[in-house]
């Protein structure tokens, strides 16, 4: 396949791994100043519409609250387990529901396996494979599962206590980080691997902290240090376990991990906007789908999606701007990260994502660095920003009143889109 992007950083060239479509190429000279750490860029014309890339996460894992509120996802690639019919049924609380074009569903329920000790579920038997081979071993609670006293349930449960819903990360991303490199055999690469994604100052890395805890439980984080060192302690990994290592893992999880969102209903939805249908039929179904979704919502709310973070090498390297030229999807209702040209982008232009969603992009540049700054400790700079750089430090009355409950409910919905 001929190179359609290459990255710049600060560790160097970086190798297709992972499931990546695409080869890397390191370019002759930066194109940028220093005010970025990373940067990702086009080696060719891209198209709108095309797929830039496909990617792999390092490590996922699902949300442990959107687990617990029964959102079934394969424990590896989090794939939804559950049927669209199944899934509509449980969101809106009516097991009678029945979806019309059943066919067009494409979980596959006889191919589901579960580790024959812990009973945790997978799509399939590629990703019970992937998973006992790369951390499983490790992490597997065998008929310790439902032990409240394991000291992996003790931290997990720390987690649910300190982190509520809407989640932005997992405790258990980091626990898959540790034992990947437990059970790895090349311990070295994998630590190389996660040193790609970036590195902040102690002062930001306490801001992470504070955000991911907030006022209530920024305190504790020696407590989930303590019950992470119980849970998993290497002595290949001591750093990690120190004060100041854990709370440098725990503040790259907090600024790379991206949000995944699957949905077995959602993908049924798709397939069924494909379908060549007679106008009065596809009237029906459309009329059917919009009640449905509206329903949905009135029982259920906005949390519809398996929800979980990922690690990816690629898409951590993605810069953002208040007009993106590309975003992320997971059309394949798994944790495979689709990114995608919004517009035509030329060989040796920068790749850059939004990390905004569409109504935040459209507000003031002073609302759109305010929340950059809160979530992301950064000041944007992107070309729509320097361009209403003059512009009055005010935020509209509207935007005032909307600012304080929509940031963190907002990112996550943009982050978690299917």
């Amino acid at each position: 396949m001929a190179t359609v992007v290459y990255f710049e950083g600060f560790f160097g060239k970086s190798r297709a791994s992972f499931g990546c479509a695409g080869q890397w190429a390191m370019p002759p000279h930066s194109p940028r100043g220093d005010l970025k750490g990373k940067g990702l860029f086009a080696t060719r014309n891209i198209r709108k519409g095309e797929t830039v890339f496909v990617e792999r996460p390092v490590v996922s894992s699902q949300f442990l609250w959107n687990a617990l509120y029964n959102y079934r996802a394969c424990d590896h690639c989090l794939r939804a387990l559950e049927t669209a019919e199944e899934n509509a049924q449980r969101l809106l609380g009516k097991s009678s529901l029945v979806l019309p074009h059943p066919e067009q569903c494409s979980i596959r329920k006889d191919l589901h396996q579960q580790c024959p000790r812990c009973q945790v579920t997978y799509c399939s038997a590629e990703c019970r494979q992937a998973a006992l081979e790369q951390y499983h071993q490790v992490l597997c609670l065998g008929p310790s599962r439902d032990d409240p006293t394991h000291p992996l349930n003790k931290l997990q449960e720390a987690w649910r206590n300190m982190h509520y819903p809407p989640e932005t990360s997992s405790i258990m991303l980091m626990a898959r980080m540790v034992a990947t490199i437990k059970q790895a055999k090349d311990k070295e690469w994998w630590i190389k691997t996660f040193s790609q994604f970036c590195n902040k100052t102690a002062n930001e890395e306490e801001e992470i902290v504070h955000k991911l805890l907030g006022d209530k439980f920024k305190g504790q984080l020696e407590l989930l240090r303590l019950l992470f060192t119980e849970a998993l302690y290497d002595e290949y990994l001591s750093r990690w376990f120190t004060p100041e290592g854990f709370r440098s893992l725990f503040a790259l999880v907090g600024t790379n991990g991206q949000g995944i969102g699957t949905s077995s209903l959602s993908q049924w939805v798709h397939a069924c906007d494909a379908l060549d249908l007679p106008m009065l039929e596809r009237e029906e179904l459309d009329a059917f789908i919009d009640q449905l979704y509206k329903d949905i919502e009135k029982e259920s709310g906005e949390f519809l999606n398996c929800e979980g973070s990922g690690l990816y090498v690629l898409q951590s390297c993605c810069n953002h701007s208040c007009i993106p030229n590309a975003e992320t999807s997971f059309p394949e209702n798994n944790f495979l990260l689709h990114l995608t040209a919004l517009e035509d982008i030329e060989a040796g232009e920068e790749i850059c994502i939004s990390y905004l969603d569409c109504c935040q992009r459209e507000r003031s540049r002073h609302s759109r660095n305010k929340i950059l700054r809160e979530n992301y400790l950064f000041t944007c700079s992107c070309p729509k920003c320097l361009a209403q750089a003059d512009d009055a430090d005010v935020t509209s009355d509207e935007e005032e009143e909307g600012e304080g409950e929509t940031d963190d409910a907002e990112l996550e919905d943009e982050m978690t889109d299917v």
